[in-house]
């Protein structure tokens, strides 16, 4: 079952509606504006975890961005590589 949905109104320039509207697809303007509106929230959430887990324990070093990158990185060519049990 769906959630139940309501109607906005929002407000934006011209060119941005029209730029939406080209990309939207046969879902639509409003599936094209929800899904950026929910992923802008993911990203807002995101932020707030990591302000929460710096704050705690201090902010992330360029080297342990590098580090992580680098393991998800590995992680994604296992995961497509088939001689590694990968997709």
């Amino acid at each position: 079952m769906s959630e139940p949905t309501q109607t906005y109104s929002i407000t934006m320039s011209r060119e941005i509606a029209e730029a939406a509207r080209a990309r939207s697809g046969p879902a639509g303007l409003s599936a094209y504006v929800v899904a950026a509106v929910a992923r802008q929230i993911e990203r807002d959430n995101l932020s707030e975890l990591i302000a929460v887990a710096e704050a705690e324990h201090g902010p992330i070093t360029a080297e342990e961005i590098q580090r992580n990158r680098a393991r998800l990185g590995r992680s994604r060519e296992e995961q497509n590589d088939p001689g590694t049990g990968g997709a």
